[in-house]
């Protein structure tokens, strides 16, 4: 009976998914919804997206593992970043009515940089992707009770999410994000309203946790380097996260300026605060079900959740487990599927092709949405064995030293110019390199850090310094030169 239902959600995710696609009829519908959805609609997509794997099943075991400080990447991290982007870039970037985020480098600094921040925001999506699909297969591999080996639940989960995603775009992810959110919400409450029960009360849950130490959030007699870990892994996602192409795709769907600035602040909060119901359902979890929950700790953390859920509930709730589960995969998984790709055509392959009609750049966005597919696919069959959370956090690691500096000083600071975009690029990535080269250093201080402050220093000094660099049409591109 489970995975009968399971496959009618799927079924009806598709259904969803393909009705959306009639209302795609440019490139514009396909990457940004026309522009056209509302601020609820915005809300939902932002959260769904958001609300993955990732959370569901790597947050809950590092936080059973180690506490809140564990976690400051996902979810603190993570929802400060859609709070920032309300705040401090939506408007700004809504104005300037663009399909890409790699469009926005284009206008401000030049075809060099478009392209290469567009390939280190491609880049980045590799692991976010590999671990949708990597859970994608623990989960069936779950439902069948081990039936289905991951490897094919990986294949199958990925084909389902391909079909709605390759055909519908924005409109598709936007529609069924807008379902998943209310099935996310709906069946983790149930779930963590049955689990307190189990455990004998939400208070108790709490007693334990604290007892434990879980709510440890800061460094606890740190000294200098424990503090510099704990923001460097604070804004890791936090930052990160900004200049990513399914934010920006957010952004860019609103209907209005307003929505683009109101709808990643709440989705951003509304994210924080469903993030800490899977965490407390773990910490139920070790208190129903002791003996298992220690070995699973041991061997894989990430099944604890679903294994309380499983051995402890009743059908109804494991339904409603696995469908808000894979609610949030799914989510995740079509956005994150459609930036990249949409990112690619748009300012690679455009570069390449000048002059494509707006029939062959959707022709072309669809079949960059199969090819990067396949690619991800590979990679998590490769990856497997990596923990999700470790998937997730490492990917963002890429775009903070590579391509957030230029958007931020783009947008802020009118003496930024290309040569200053490029050396902050070049610096931020080499140095980050370096460091992940060699252990001495990133134990020592943390690499992602280290590529932040070389990025910094790359801009400014750039920027200031005589002016070599210029952009393809022979500017400077100070802001000023832009506007003119």
């Amino acid at each position: 009976m489970l995975v009968a239902f399971i496959v009618l959600y799927l079924l009806a995710s598709v259904v969803i998914g393909l009705y959306a696609s009639t209302r795609v009829h440019n490139t514009a519908d396909y990457a940004v919804a026309g522009r056209s959805l509302p601020l609820a609609v915005v809300i939902a997509t932002t959260f769904a997206t958001w609300f993955g794997s990732e959370l569901v099943l790597g947050v809950s075991a590092r936080f059973i593992g180690g506490g809140l400080s564990e976690v400051v990447e996902d979810p603190f991290g993570a929802s400060m970043c859609l709070v920032l982007v309300g705040l401090f870039f939506a408007y700004r970037l809504y104005q300037k009515n663009l399909i890409t985020l790699g469009d926005y480098y284009r206008q401000r600094f030049g075809r060099t940089v478009e392209v290469v921040c567009s390939g280190i925001i491609i880049f980045s999506y590799l692991g976010w992707v590999a671990a949708q699909i990597t859970a994608l297969g623990l989960v069936f591999n779950l439902i069948t009770q081990g039936a289905l080996p991951v490897t094919v639940g990986m294949v199958l989960g990925t084909v389902v999410v391909l079909v709605y995603t390759l055909y519908g775009g924005m409109w598709s992810v936007a529609m069924t994000d807008f379902v998943q959110m209310i099935v996310i919400v709906v069946g983790l409450a149930l779930i963590a309203w049955f689990a307190a029960d189990l455990a004998g009360g939400a208070g108790k849950v709490i007693d334990f946790a604290a007892r434990e130490g879980k709510f440890r959030f800061f460094p606890v007699n740190g000294g200098v380097k424990e503090w510099t870990f704990f923001f460097a892994a604070a804004i890791t996602m936090m930052l990160g996260s900004i200049p990513q192409q399914d934010v920006f795709q957010r952004v860019m769907s609103s209907d209005s300026a307003r929505t683009a600035r109101i709808g990643p602040v709440i989705g951003g909060l509304l994210y924080l605060l469903f993030a800490f119901v899977p965490m407390f359902v773990v910490t139920a979890a070790v208190i129903v079900m002791p003996e298992t929950a220690q070995q699973l700790l041991s061997d894989d953390p990430q099944k604890v959740l679903p294994t309380l859920v499983m051995e402890r509930m009743p059908l109804a709730l494991q339904i409603a487990f696995f469908g808000a589960l894979l609610s949030a995969i799914m989510s995740t998984a079509s956005a994150t599927l459609l930036a990249p790709s949409t990112t690619f055509v748009e300012n690679m392959l455009r570069n390449l092709r000048p002059g494509m009609s707006d029939a062959a750049t959707l022709k072309a966005m669809r079949i960059s949405v199969v090819v990067f597919t396949a690619i991800v696919l590979v990679y998590a069959i490769t990856m497997q064995g990596t923990s999700i959370y470790e998937m997730v956090s490492g990917a963002y690691q890429v775009p903070l030293v590579g391509a957030f500096v230029p958007l931020v000083f783009g947008l802020y600071w009118e003496r930024a110019t290309t040569q200053g975009a490029l050396s902050a690029v070049l610096l931020g990535l080499g140095v980050w390199l370096l460091f992940a080269a060699l252990p001495v250093l990133s134990q020592a201080f943390p690499q992602q850090l280290a590529g932040v402050l070389a990025a910094l220093l790359g801009m400014v000094a750039g920027s200031l310094l005589p002016q070599w660099a210029t952009d393809h049409k022979g500017h400077v591109h100070h802001y000023k030169s832009t506007v003119a």
